[in-house]
């Protein structure tokens, strides 16, 4: 093993997603997780707490990704149009990750305490997407329905996009789950 390589974590989310596809989440451990990356453990846990982090280290970066790009839409924009176009720009973080995004939901999928650390990401981004709306002066309860409308539509739009081939973006999934919402709430 050699003293120092570059992207360390990136390594171990890559070491990582591998085994738990390989062997099982449960089945995989931190100490095996670096030396797939061909790192030490001590590495491993200066970077993650543990080995569900590995697949939510990034939870953050994507929260505020999401606050940012909704807090610097102008506010003349409606509530529905700016969530609109902050997933639209959302959306590029995405682009030549679908099948990281594809694996990374699969392991997900396949663990129920995974699934439930997924819907706690969920629900701490509709918080903090309600709350920006809150601070561009939406009043409740629609800041809150728009930030929970937003993430379904994320969420339904994430699951098509990881289901499909790949040859489309993300984008296009937001866009037409969107377009869904609007015809069943009468909008669209």
């Amino acid at each position: 093993m050699s003293r120092w390589q570059p992207d360390a974590r990136g390594r171990l989310e890559k070491a990582a997603l591998d085994l738990y596809s390989e062997r099982g989440y449960e089945q995989t451990t931190a100490a095996q997780i670096a030396e797939r990356a061909g790192l030490t453990e001590r590495t491993f846990f200066r970077h993650y707490a543990d080995k569900r982090e590995v697949l939510f280290g990034g939870s953050q970066a994507l929260e505020q990704a999401f606050v940012d790009t909704l807090a610097d839409i102008p506010h003349v924009a409606a509530p529905i149009d700016a969530m609109a176009t902050t997933l639209e720009t959302v959306a590029a973080f995405f682009l030549e990750r679908h099948e990281h995004s594809r694996q990374r939901q699969a392991v997900i999928v396949a663990n129920a305490e995974l699934r439930e650390r997924e819907l706690i990401k969920l629900a701490s981004l509709s918080a903090a997407l309600a709350a920006t709306l809150r601070h561009r002066g939406v009043k409740d309860p629609a800041a809150t329905l728009t930030a929970e409308a937003g993430i379904t539509v994320f969420k339904v739009g994430f699951e098509r996009w990881v289901a499909d081939n790949g040859d489309r973006p993300l984008a296009d999934f937001l866009r037409e789950s969107l377009d869904e919402l609007k015809v069943v709430t009468g909008g669209g």
